[in-house]
């Protein structure tokens, strides 16, 4: 990432003011009196970010804007106005400036909006090379964040990428663990092989023994050709076994004798293989408390738990959530084909004082669903704020049990409502639920696997649900 700044301004006051607060910021700051030096410095010096006086002779503010972003279109450009050309520089903005800040301003509003707008183009330049990459599950995975856990996180990454040891990744649904799984597997001695996914909670026990380990021809009624698991076509690379603590008892025998000795047999045959593949396994449980509990098998747990990881819960980063948001709206934007939006400093104040239910997840889809619904380049408080009011807050602590879905979110006035509204509310939260997971469910054409993924929750979970509801005659007998 470029961490220079180019300053444009005509008075050298101003200009060297600007300059040194940068400066004491940790950028690299060069200036230019005037908008022919600046696109000059512009070419040799290939700055991460502009900041310029809107009011200029010769070529102002606007002019320059112009001349920069033909030069280069993802060059964020903040722009300095004095009392009473705000509604210039709003219109400054909506032809492609990155934001703006009145005079008088303080040195720390400045550094903040330079900040942002570095980082900004540093996504932009990242998520571009990360399009015209070629390499194998999809691309190379992003750790966005500069807060201390992350920070952390990120050294624990590196540590245990180097390493061949099985890897356990726990937190709470929606925090990352599938993202984290392919950075480990992306920097490991292992990178030039495949890495393969299973998610254990999608599939019957026969199912799912048939997918890990392959089976023989004839095995069982319909086997009518041999197939190869998921253990030999990951030979030699890494294997992702999502959702580990939904492995039945009976299956968690046969995982742990293939974590031990690297044999195991198709279904069918007496032949044992050999494999070579590291295994990285998810949960949003406690398998700690499902040894204790006799749901899992010890012996399987410790071999899972060679290098543990556990992933914080997005409302124990708040820090974060601007750069996560706006990474998302690039992504979005490059996906559509056109410049990505942007929230206003209001929105994401509130962003950052949600609680996140869903973690990185459902803020993820929030600026998914605002960058395709907001008309103009900036996404605004008023927009977001329906979609924030969570029915209920989550406890500081990674649940031990499956999360709860995500439903359609209650007005205002029914967050954290009185003890004697409480009962009376129950059923309307119920209707609301299920009305969002048969809209979800007829969305993806009866799909459940497909389903449940939207709405990050267990396929079991989904199944169990419209179970429920088929005995109560609240849903048609055919879903």
């Amino acid at each position: 990432m470029s961490n220079k700044v180019l300053v444009v301004d005509d008075k050298q006051m101003m200009r060297d003011s600007v300059t040194a607060t940068l400066q004491r910021a940790g950028f690299i700051a060069v200036a230019a009196a005037d908008g022919e030096s600046a696109l000059k410095l512009l070419a040799r010096h290939r700055p991460g970010a502009v900041v310029t006086d809107l009011k200029m002779p010769e070529m102002d503010g606007l002019e320059l804007l112009q001349r920069m972003r033909q030069a280069d279109d993802q060059l964020p450009v903040v722009l300095m106005t004095a009392y009473g050309t705000v509604d210039a520089a709003v219109s400054a903005m909506k032809q492609g400036a990155f934001d703006f800040i009145q005079k008088p301003f303080e040195g720390d509003q400045l550094v903040m909006v330079v900040r942002r707008a570095v980082e900004h183009h540093r996504l932009l330049q990242e998520n571009a090379a990360l399009r015209s990459s070629t390499r194998t599950f999809q691309s190379e995975p992003v750790l966005v964040g500069r807060s201390a856990v992350m920070r952390s996180l990120a050294q624990q990454i590196q540590q245990y990428a180097h390493s061949h040891g099985n890897v356990l990744i726990g937190g709470e649904s929606g925090t990352g663990k599938e993202v984290v799984s392919r950075m480990i597997h992306a920097h490991s001695p292992r990178r030039d092989s495949v890495m393969l996914a299973v998610n254990c909670a999608a599939l019957s026990t026969s199912l799912l023994e048939s997918e890990l380990f392959g089976h023989e021809k004839g095995a069982f009624t319909g086997a009518d050709q041999l197939r190869k698991g998921r253990f030999e076509l990951a030979d030699g690379g890494t294997l992702l076994l999502d959702e580990i603590s939904e492995i039945e008892p009976p299956l968690q025998a046969k995982l742990l004798r293939v974590l031990q000795e690297g044999q195991f047999e198709r279904v069918g045959s007496s032949f044992s293989m050999q494999v070579d593949v590291r295994v990285i396994a998810t949960t949003n449980r406690d398998l700690s408390r499902s040894v204790a509990q006799g749901q899992f098998r010890q012996d399987l747990y410790f071999r899972l738990n060679v290098l543990p990881l556990t992933l914080p819960p997005l409302r124990h980063r708040a820090g974060d959530v601007a750069l996560l948001a706006e990474h998302f709206l690039v992504q979005v934007g490059l996906r559509e084909g056109r410049d990505p939006k942007r929230f206003d400093e209001e929105a994401l104040v509130l962003l950052q004082q949600y609680p996140w239910p869903g973690n990185v997840r459902e803020l993820q889809n929030i600026c998914e669903r605002a960058s395709v619904l907001t008309r103009g380049a900036i996404i605004t408080a008023e927009m977001i704020r329906p979609w924030l009011a969570a029915p209920t807050w989550p406890s500081s602590q990674p649940s031990a049990h499956t999360p709860l879905p995500t439903i359609a979110p209650l007005p205002h006035e029914m967050v954290s409502p009185p003890a004697a509204t409480l009962a009376a509310q129950v059923k309307p939260l119920e209707e609301m639920e299920r009305a969002q997971i048969l809209e979800t469910l007829r969305r993806f054409s009866g799909n459940r696997q497909r389903t449940a993924t939207a709405l990050g929750i267990g396929v079991r979970t989904l199944g169990l649900k419209l179970k429920k509801w088929k005995e109560l005659n609240l849903v048609e007998q055919t879903i």
